[in-house]
């Protein structure tokens, strides 16, 4: 069997789950990165470093040779590509539908800042070329993010043939007592908030929940890591509210120190709205052992956690429910721990590289031998059910 995988370039959120798929299949699995990473996100840790990856091909450095592996592949999975002047996907899956080849698209939302967007006749039209016409052929969706199914239905394409999936950091592995060990225990609760402070992230719910359990005289520390916009007007708020010993600012953060915080936290933030696609901080957290309250709009939630049994949900972006969560986790610390302990196995069990990469392999060896599209039963490549985003 041979899989490629064409997306932009490849990154830390990604390099995992091809690793995987390199170690079962060798030389049969490559990665196609279409264009050189953008300069701010190599800033932020999310560049390779320089070295060349064995499955890695680069499209601008060698397209004839990459347009071929594309082709001929058995099975091809098409992540986001923001330049169709460099590669036309929908030409690349029909090229490959005459040779009756499988061909996966991996997709966040299409209409993050509304559905009503799927009025619009001009875009409707794309959607039918790239996508819809596609509905009785063998592609299928790679849903990454809870409600990107939704929006695929609306335009009424792959029908029976969208799949859970997403992103998949390292997973690291402990034992349960190491784990433990990791935590802080200077008797306060220790939060983290990972990420870039920019207004659809909202950072500031982290300063406003602190300011209330200060006011309710608990014992806690905030991490803050990561940079962006709204930096400086964090830190302000934190010293004109008298914060500045509950508040620790590390500014931009490398990927593996991000992952230090976390282990040593009892509860991470994860705030984002609508706009967020994924948001893989969340499996970060998870595997770190972390209870994590989570806001449901974004695309990883209501895939990685269940309310009440590996972590916390707060609906409707509402500040007033996210901050009833944090509190009760913050007063209740047993129930913290099993949340994170829980939240640990569902990473380590479930939505990991190497279980993602065995089920796709998998699910593509049952296409190949008689052309049944067959879900996991649980978990990535299992079937992508249609949830409302139920916000306005």
């Amino acid at each position: 069997m041979t899989i490629i995988f064409v997306s932009n370039y490849i990154n830390h959120h990604q390099i995992p789950f091809s690793e995987a798929c390199y170690r079962e299949l060798g030389e049969g699995y490559r990665f196609i990165q279409t264009e050189p990473m953008e300069e701010e996100r190599v800033a932020m840790g999310w560049g390779t470093e320089g070295c060349r990856l064995p499955y890695v091909r680069h499209l601008y450095e060698e397209e004839e040779e990459c347009r071929r592996l594309i082709l001929e592949s058995d099975i091809a999975v098409f992540g986001w590509i923001s330049r169709e002047d460099l590669l036309d996907v929908t030409d690349m899956v029909e090229k490959r539908l005459k040779a009756g080849k499988l061909s996966l698209r991996l997709s966040e939302r299409l209409y993050r800042e509304g559905q009503w967007k799927a009025v619009s006749p001009r875009g409707l039209i794309k959607k039918y070329k790239d996508h819809t016409k596609f509905r009785k052929e063998p592609v299928c969706l790679l849903c990454a993010g809870a409600y990107v199914a939704s929006d695929f239905h609306l335009v009424r394409a792959y029908p029976g043939k969208m799949l859970r999936f997403g992103y998949f950091p390292e997973t690291k592995h402990y034992e349960e007592a190491e784990l433990e060990a990791m935590k802080e225990k200077d008797g306060k609760v220790h939060i983290v908030w990972a990420g870039r402070f920019m207004p659809l992230k909202h950072p500031e719910f982290a300063v406003r929940i602190g300011e209330e359990l200060f006011m309710e005289g608990k014992a806690f520390h905030i991490h803050m890591a990561g940079s962006g916009e709204l930096e400086e007007e964090l830190k302000r708020q934190v010293e004109e509210k008298g914060l500045e010993e509950c508040f620790t600012f590390y500014g931009y953060t490398k990927p593996e120190k991000v992952r230090g915080i976390m282990e040593k936290c009892h509860i991470h933030l994860f705030t984002s709205n609508h706009l967020e696609g994924w948001g893989a901080v969340v499996n970060e957290a998870m595997n770190s052992g972390c209870a994590v309250v989570a806001s449901a709009q974004a695309g990883a939630v209501p895939f990685l956690i269940s309310h009440g049994e590996n972590g916390m949900i707060y609906q409707g972006g509402s500040y007033e429910s996210f901050s009833a969560m944090v509190k009760e986790l913050v007063s209740h610390r047993e129930l913290a721990d099993r949340l994170g302990r829980e939240a640990y196995r569902t990473i380590t069990g479930l939505w990991n590289a190497e279980h993602a990469a065995a089920e796709l392999i998998r699910f593509c060896g049952d296409w190949m031998k008689d052309g049944r599209i067959v879900p996991a039963k649980e978990g990535p490549l299992s079937a992508a059910e249609v949830i409302s985003p139920g916000w306005k």
